[in-house]
């Protein structure tokens, strides 16, 4: 079996772990001192684009064999003449054609339209507690930087302090705050996507965002992720808040409530519980029952007030992925995201999340197939968004050239979760006072740090074009982590925009599947993307005999 290597010479960056196709390790950890290629962008931003230490190295690519089917086998183009999608005011002048110059902003949706400055989203940011951790560098960041975030699944659920009356939601602390941490630093680019799964539509979610938010947030319903094929779960360590989610209506294994079960844990040999989602759709058994239940879902939806709805699938089969763009098209969605197999998640079945679905690139090839055929028959084919396992700005051009022109985002989970945690680190060991509230792991600085400095002014490359958006003033207001998820983005933005360039590509919508090619012929026979030496080989040969 093929492994990643572990280490990046030419970066500088190592994992701690082992690590995935994505770069970072297969168990992410809040309280890692470093140091992956995600972590270290954190604090470095578009530096680490480039091999360290220049003026005394040189550097050579490593990765030039390209084994089986995943999106390493997937190779971007470049071109020697030309330039499209020149943005408004500039001109072909290479003066002008610089890759500063390359608009990464787009948008998404039917009648409203949702703009973002850079096409990555967050993967759902659900129930799991290091969700609710993080949440204010995770929100902030997103919202400063200008792209989507979601709330995931069942937040009111179990929150404690939520108000559940006959079967509905009344208030919800966590899920306020949530949404109100978002709005606060939101200026018009990105969104703020809450979803329903069947135990938030039995409490009223939808309702109750629809009466105290509105159109401030978009509705997503969920069918699933790539890490699994059941509903999700968390895990808790308290009997009693065990037994309290066990009567909230969701599935506690093992139960609480059985005297055996407690006696063991009483004793020590149960030390935790895990709580699970329901599965959707079980009373149904054909396609067309799941069209009409979905659409009066939709429906039902957009009689609250909602204006903007999207839907996240998981790696099912054929079927399934083919129901989810029909439906989401012909219901006139905003968004469908796509989760393949191969991302992460907060706590999925090991064996599950290894041995489950169809992988990303599979799932996304397969997708631009099926919207194509709606496509050709006159439909308005639902906005893609692609996720499982996505981390660098390679990934992003990759999974929007393998979409086009359906696919306008890139979902990231751990990717945009790392920044959160690293920065509450810095800042709980500066800042000790904070710490607590911030959930800040380190006593002190690593070495992985200072070698960047002392002060989050000297750590955060991207620390003076925060304080300039905000203002010195609103700085104190602003978590470090939220500054380390725009110094990561930056990094995603500004190698984006290289890429971009080198394809002669100068908005989004000029990307398209003649940007990249096959590195084996396994993956030209999956993708229908044609291996590198094919692809333009006949321009080629004639312009040999001119």
């Amino acid at each position: 079996m093929f492994e990643w290597p572990k280490n990046n010479d030419a970066l500088g960056t190592v994992n701690r772990g082992n690590p995935c196709e994505s770069g970072l390790c297969t168990l992410c950890r809040a309280d890692c001192k470093g140091k992956c290629e995600t972590w270290v962008s954190c604090m470095k931003g578009r530096k680490l684009l480039y091999p360290r230490d220049f003026g005394t190295i040189t550097s050579g690519s490593n990765n030039t064999i390209h084994v089986g089917v995943s999106y390493n086998s997937l190779r971007i183009n470049g071109f020697v003449y030309g330039a499209k999608g020149i943005p408004r005011g500039l001109s072909s002048d290479p003066d002008d054609c610089i890759f500063p110059n390359v608009s990464i902003e787009g948008e998404f949706g039917q009648d409203v339209k949702t703009k973002f400055r850079i096409p990555i989203m967050t993967g759902a940011l659900g129930s799991t507690f290091i969700a609710a951790k993080y949440w204010e560098s995770f929100a902030i960041g997103a919202a400063l930087v200008g792209y989507p975030i979601v709330v995931g699944e069942n937040v009111a659920g179990v929150d404690k302090q939520s108000v559940i009356e006959n079967g509905k939601l009344k208030s919800s602390p966590e899920l306020d705050r949530r949404v109100d941490t978002y709005l606060r630093y939101f200026d018009g680019y990105g969104a703020i996507m809450v979803q329903l799964n069947v135990e938030d539509t039995r409490n009223g979610v939808a309702e109750y965002i629809a009466k105290k938010y509105g159109n401030k947030v978009i509705m997503e319903l969920k069918w699933g992720q790539g890490a699994k094929d059941i509903g999700g779960e968390i895990q808790v360590t308290d009997i009693e808040y065990a037994k309290f989610l066990k009567k909230r209506g969701y599935v506690v294994d093992p139960d609480p409530t059985k005297p055996e079960v407690e006696a063991a844990y009483k004793s020590g040999a149960i030390k935790s519980f895990a709580r699970h989602s329901r599965l959707g759709y079980t009373d149904l058994r054909s396609p067309d029952a799941v069209i009409e239940n979905f659409m009066k879902a939709v429906s039902y939806l957009r009689n609250l007030g909602f204006n903007r709805i999207t839907l996240k699938t998981g790696s099912y089969g054929m079927e399934a992925l083919a129901l989810a763009i029909k439906v989401a098209t012909d219901a006139k969605l905003d968004l469908l995201t796509i989760d393949g197999s191969g991302g992460g998640t907060g706590m999925s079945p090991w064996n599950m999340m290894q041995t489950w679905g169809i992988p990303s690139i599979h799932l996304h090839a397969k997708a631009y197939e099926y919207a194509s055929i709606l496509a050709a028959k006159g439909k308005r084919v639902v906005d893609l968004s692609f996720a499982g396992g996505f981390a660098r700005e390679d990934h992003i051009f990759k999974a929007l050239a393998l979409g086009a022109p359906y696919a306008k985002l890139v979902c990231m989970g751990r990717a945009l979760m790392i920044p959160g945690f690293l920065g509450a680190n810095i800042e709980g060991v500066l800042h000790p006072e904070r710490k607590e509230k911030l959930n800040g792991n380190w006593d002190t600085l690593p070495n992985t740090v200072t070698e960047n400095g002392t002060k989050a002014e000297e750590i955060f490359a991207g620390y003076f074009e925060v304080e300039k958006k905000v203002g010195k003033d609103e700085m104190k207001n602003i978590p470090y982590g939220a500054i380390a998820a725009w110094t990561a983005a930056d990094k995603l933005a500004a190698g984006l925009q290289q890429l971009m360039a080198g394809a002669r590509k100068f908005s989004l919508k000029e990307i398209t599947r003649n940007d990249i090619f096959s590195a084996n012929r396994e993956t030209e026979r999956e993708t229908g993307i044609p291996f590198m030496t094919d692809y333009e080989d006949e321009s080629a040969k004639r312009i040999l005999n001119l």
